[in-house]
């Protein structure tokens, strides 16, 4: 199993919908996906295929009870904040291959601890002024495909070669 592509980082995610279609692209882009406690949903066998997530046995996921047991436990050598307030956008963050991609609950974003400790390392979508803000699924695809665009520019991943981005 070859490491993967980015951990894609979900901080007491509420809705089964945008983590059930941000598990499909993490799958689909060689990403692990990380859920940190308290969940707004079940994620056992039975409510998974109730819901019809058949594909989520080809996931590699981890759960967290805090994010200081996440800290702690998956050890984040590199990680990156998105926030809708403050930040830079996507393509000048400097993406690399393991690198976290931490996204916030959908009805509150990430805590001002959080934003505040990675300030540095916060990633804003530039939107038109008075909008809401990316449903966090989308959110989630557009970063990682722009950190593997990144990578390939640089030739640390091919993203014509499907074996780079397989787990």
């Amino acid at each position: 199993m070859a490491a993967p592509v980015f951990h894609i980082v979900l901080v007491e995610p509420e809705i089964p919908n945008n983590t059930g279609n941000i598990g499909r692209t993490c799958i689909a882009t060689g990403c692990a996906l990380h859920l940190i406690h308290p969940l707004g949903f079940d994620t056992s066998v039975k409510a998974l295929r109730r819901a019809g997530l058949d594909y989520w046995p080809r996931l590699t996921v981890t759960h967290h009870e805090s994010w200081a047991a996440y800290l702690r436990d998956a050890a984040p050598a590199r990680l990156w904040i998105t926030s809708g307030h403050a930040g830079m956008p996507p393509w000048k963050a400097d993406l690399r291959r393991g690198d976290h991609l931490v996204f916030g609950k959908e009805t509150a974003g990430l805590s001002g601890d959080i934003l505040s400790a990675h300030a540095d390392r916060a990633i804003r979508f530039p939107m038109v002024p008075g909008e809401r803000g990316l449903n966090v699924a989308t959110a989630v695809c557009a970063l990682a495909y722009e950190g593997i665009r990144q990578c390939a520019e640089r030739s640390e991943l091919s993203i014509t070669d499907a074996a780079d981005l397989a787990l």
